[in-house]
């Protein structure tokens, strides 16, 4: 399905880069925030045995980017659906 004009389209972009600048930065924030400039801060809360940014550098930003990739995908999913651009008919 095609949309419904030049307006719908711009529309449909403009809120998908918006969408995707956010994540990014929520994602960058956690990776590089949290895994390395605040990891000194961070270690001094045990999470099973290590610091708190030690985890987040090993483990918490691959969550994080799994959380955030399935949430696009929803918001997107609904995004096409409001501009009837959806897969679905």
């Amino acid at each position: 399905m095609a949309f419904r004009s030049d307006e719908d389209k711009k529309a449909y972009w403009r809120k998908n880069l918006n969408l995707m600048f956010v994540l990014l930065v929520i994602w960058a924030v956690v990776s590089y925030g949290f895994g390395i400039l605040l990891r000194p801060m961070l270690d001094a809360i045990p999470v099973g045995g290590v610091g708190l940014g030690f985890w987040f550098a090993q483990q918490g930003s691959i969550y994080v980017f799994l959380g955030i990739v399935f949430f696009y995908a929803k918001k997107m999913r609904e995004l096409d659906r409001e501009f009837g651009v959806d897969e679905d008919e």
